[in-house]
């Protein structure tokens, strides 16, 4: 308890929030209809934008909820002119969710803006295809149960979560899903999320005449970053809202958190493209919060914070960018982007619930690489493929209930 007051005092010091009282954001920021106060409470201008033809209007940082589970965070974000909450219905097994309600049930709803995600029931996560026969009641169901969680009766926006291929996007089934979502009143807009093979998602969601927005990893180590610059621009154009995650690329280039990557400069790197409406990096604590949250009133980029940036591009680090130029050397066709996201969310993010969950959903064997002698799948970054799947399948072995 000691080290969270002491967060909070220097949260309340050092941000927009001044005086103490700031963490119990009051009424009068309420959003009016989707659009949020333009200055936070020391006067100063937040910068804004549009999401696509949504009519929500956003400060260009929102908060990743993903890992926080210190309920006063929410409220403080609010209050130093936050007003995107991302969350999903897996995060935290539904307990991110519940936080979330708990929160809000005491703030008007138009206070704040809230996207969760759900995840397609039959998906091969090998393919990213989904399964013959897939329906939309399940993803509805779960759905319902988010809803519940978040004590909400809509959501603002709703995604088609983890979606890696064209054809995932466009399957019948999830389209009428997330149609009929809308159609209800339980999200005022859909769109889906993508880790991987984002310019086709992106592109998909173009043509698909359904998805209003797409969340989309986006940070400066992705070799197709310009390719991704072109989509995202297709998709402005077309009235799709683009927020971006992944922005801080694992946040450290070492497992042993020694060489963290300057977060504050990746995310202003993403924002300087103007057709990115917000980024959504996950906050655990008032230090990060406050950080973040500076990058709403100034995106400009530092002489230092270049520098830091170009020399981080090319060392392995921790993020996986899912090019998938790995995978066709490898003998037993390894889901290998897939296990590479759980190792960054165990040494990146620290978060092992999560890494668990993804790798229980693969279907891999305790060690798959113990027979393979020398690995001939070879990493665009550089680092050593076989040594990070021994090292992160191991979790495999933990009972999930102790990582709760």
């Amino acid at each position: 308890m000691k080290t969270i007051e002491l967060d909070r005092r220097k949260f309340l010091r050092s941000t927009v929030l001044g005086g103490a009282g700031a963490l119990i954001a009051s009424t009068s920021t309420a959003l009016a209809g989707y659009s949020t106060s333009s200055e936070a409470t020391n006067n100063k201008k937040l910068i804004r934008r549009k999401l696509g033809a949504t009519g929500i209007e956003l400060p260009i940082v929102s908060m990743g909820v993903m890992r926080a589970d210190n309920a006063a965070l929410i409220p403080a974000a609010m209050q130093a002119g936050i007003a995107l909450f991302d969350t999903a219905h897996g995060y935290q097994r539904g307990r991110n969710e519940e936080m979330l309600g708990e929160v809000f049930k005491d703030y008007p709803r138009n206070s704040f803006i809230v996207a969760t995600k759900v995840p397609p029931e039959e998906v091969d996560i090998r393919t990213g295809f989904l399964k013959p026969g897939s329906t939309c009641n399940a993803f509805l169901e779960k759905l319902d149960l988010s809803l519940n969680r978040l004590k909400l009766d809509h959501v603002d926006i709703l995604y088609l979560h983890g979606i890696t291929t064209r054809e995932a996007a466009l399957y019948p089934s999830m389209l009428e899903a997330v149609r009929e979502a809308k159609k209800s009143g339980k999200a005022k807009h859909v769109g889906m999320s993508t880790h991987k093979n984002e310019p086709a998602v992106i592109q998909a969601a173009i043509d698909s005449g359904v998805y209003e927005v797409v969340l989309t990893s986006l940070n400066f180590r992705q070799d197709h970053y310009q390719e991704m610059k072109r989509v995202i621009a297709k998709a402005a154009e077309a009235g799709i809202g683009i927020i971006a995650m992944k922005t801080m690329a694992g946040g450290f280039y070492d497992k042993e958190k020694k060489k963290p990557i300057n977060c504050k400069a990746a995310l202003k790197f993403v924002l300087q493209d103007e057709h990115v409406t917000t980024a959504i990096p996950g906050i655990t604590n008032f230090d990060q919060l406050a950080v973040n949250a500076s990058v709403n009133e100034d995106v400009a980029l530092t002489d230092e914070e270049r520098a830091d940036l170009v020399v981080g591009k090319d060392v392995g680090g921790l993020y996986c960018q899912g090019c998938e130029r790995c995978t066709p050397d490898c003998p037993k066709g390894l889901p290998i982007p897939e296990i590479m996201r759980a190792y960054m969310y165990t040494y990146g993010y620290g978060n092992v619930e999560m890494a668990h969950s993804l790798l229980s959903s693969l279907d891999l064997s305790k060690h798959p690489c113990i027979d393979c002698g020398t690995c001939t799948a070879q990493c665009a970054k550089g680092f050593s493929v076989s040594e990070r799947v021994s090292d992160i399948i191991r979790l495999l072995d933990v009972p999930s209930e102790f990582l709760a």
